[in-house]
Order: C-alpha cells, then structure tokens, then sequence
C-alpha cells in the first residue's frame, strides 16, 4: 500500500491508497483543496478542522446532487469526499496524540 503526501489549505498530510493510484489521490486532493481555498475565500480561515468539514459537506452534498441528476462524475467528488475525511482523522489522530502525550 502506497502512502501518498498531500498538501491541503498548506498542511501536509499522508494518505494511504492502493499501489498505482498516487496520481488520482493527488488529483483528488487538489480537488478538495481548491474547495477549501473557495471557503477560505468566503469565510476565511476559521480553523482547519472546521474547514474539512465543510469541504467533505460540500463536496457530498455534490455527490447527493449528481446521484440524484444520475450525472456522471458523482464518483469523483465521492473520491474527493473520502480524502477530506481522511485527512480530517488524520488530524483528529494527531490532535489524540498530543493530548495524550500532556
């Protein structure tokens, strides 16, 4: 299993995907990034954390909306979703640690 780096709002993150798939999590992740950086351009940088959320909302709510239209692409913004969470636990994973290393 690969580990892929991944740079999200100017964080670095390590995300774990299948052997030959590092290219379509890095497009996945420039996908979830410029969904931040559009959040951060309306309501600023109001925490990391709270910036993933509402870019794994937005970009389900893409998904819910692409099923519902049976268009195509629903499969992207799903992949895309799935990163953003990956990283928020990554996050929550290291936070975690912090705390319990105090």
């Amino acid at each position: 299993m690969a580990q892929v780096p991944l740079t999200i709002n100017g964080r670095s993150y390590r995300v774990a995907c299948d052997d030959g798939q590092e290219e379509r999590v890095h497009e996945l992740a420039r996908v979830v990034d410029d969904t931040v950086q559009e959040l951060v351009g309306r309501v600023g940088q109001v925490g990391e954390m709270q910036l993933l959320v509402m870019a794994a909302i937005l970009l389900a709510d893409e998904v819910e909306e692409a099923r519902a239209a049976g268009v195509g692409g629903a499969d992207e913004a799903e992949d895309a979703t799935v990163v953003v969470l990956e990283a928020c636990a990554s996050r929550l994973e290291a936070i975690a640690e912090r705390l319990e290393q105090a």
